[in-house]
């Protein structure tokens, strides 16, 4: 098959195709620019990120969830047979920390 293309449309094609690569050079200039680069790696941190902070949220929803369910009952009234021996023993918790931290600034005082 020989070629029946005219001069001019020859020089058309050239032209054509000399565009088409300033276009794809042009896209490639971008995508390697250092700034690009740089906001690609920005967003993929931020959505990695964000999912990571989506899936702790799930998480912690789930176990705040079920501490709930063992103090509230289906009807939402506090479930008194687990609430009180609970509080009481935080207040002891509580209790046994504040005499401990007293008892130990006192003998630091009496060491000096």
């Amino acid at each position: 098959m020989s070629d029946t293309r005219t001069p001019a449309q020859i020089e058309a094609d050239i032209i054509s195709r000399r565009a088409q690569l300033a276009v794809v050079l042009d896209e490639i200039g971008v995508r390697v620019h250092p700034k690009t680069i740089m906001g690609d790696a920005k967003a993929k941190v931020a959505s990695t990120v964000d999912r990571t902070a989506g899936r702790a949220y799930v998480a912690v929803n789930r176990s705040v969830s079920g501490v709930k369910a063992q103090f509230v009952a289906e009807d939402g009234s506090p479930r008194l047979d687990r609430v009180i021996p609970a509080a009481l023993l935080v207040a002891g918790a509580v209790t046994l920390l504040t005499v401990s931290s007293r008892s130990s600034g006192s003998s630091r005082r009496k060491k000096r």
